[in-house]
């Protein structure tokens, strides 16, 4: 998926990894970028279309596909991450909200469009997805829950055209992780690494030194190939 006269609609587009996929997709020469983002973005490139867009607001969804005539990639960023403890079941539940249902609610919605360009699905997710980070355990658990949505879509929606992939993002430099002290990329970085990944067809984007360090353990693991084996069930169920 070379972004070069492509259109491109990324949720979270205010700040952080979202705000640099923004960037990075108009360097590349996407035709249109939609910007969906609940806040104020400021951008001068006439390329780019700012749509109001909450993903747990099923209206706005609607709105914003209203407003889409034709789309390549759309790219889920849109995330919440809260520090607790598991005690609170409704820091859990607005977690699911966001990174798991909010997902599934977009890629439902421009599904239409999707198909009829052949185009693709991008999740961003975490390492967290992986191996609980237990600082952040409601996060661990939604995105460990995306990534399995992520898996299913990809063995549905591969007779159909659409190609898709979860990026398992490390510590990157954004306000989400400003608590973590540890080493972190910048969101520049990031959004490279996932137009990279994309371009190259890989199914686990891995955009980021940490996460890279892992990539080639998970494509030649037991893991990955149980992936495989499963999905061939959808194949023959068709």
């Amino acid at each position: 998926m070379n972004l070069e006269q492509k259109t491109v609609l990324i949720t979270g587009a205010n700040r952080g990894i979202g705000r640099a996929l923004v960037d990075e997709a108009l360097t590349r020469g996407a035709s249109r970028v939609y910007a969906g983002t609940r806040g104020p973005l400021h951008n001068v490139d006439e390329r780019v279309t700012v749509v109001r867009l909450d993903v747990t607001n099923t209206a706005q969804i609607q709105a914003a596909v209203a407003h889409v005539p034709s789309l390549d990639v759309l790219i889920n960023n849109a995330g919440v991450a809260i520090y607790d403890d598991l005690r609170s079941l409704d820091v859990i539940e607005q977690h699911m909200a966001v990174n798991l249902i909010g997902a599934l609610k977009m890629t439902h919605a421009f599904l239409p469009l999707l198909k009829r360009s052949r185009g693709a699905v991008v999740n961003n997710l975490s390492l967290a997805a992986l191996a609980a980070l237990p600082i952040l355990p409601a996060y661990s658990i939604s995105k460990a829950a995306a990534f399995s949505a992520t898996q299913s879509l990809r063995a549905f929606l591969a007779g159909e055209g659409v190609t898709v992939h979860a990026v398992l993002l490390g510590p990157i430099d954004t306000d989400m992780n400003r608590g973590l002290e540890i080493p972190k990329a910048p969101a520049e970085t990031a959004a490279r690494g996932i137009f990279d990944g994309l371009q190259h067809g890989e199914e686990e984007i891995f955009p980021d030194p940490v996460s890279a360090s892992m990539a080639e353990g998970w494509r030649t693991g037991a893991l990955k190939e149980l992936e495989r084996q499963f999905a061939a069930f959808v194949q023959r169920a068709a």
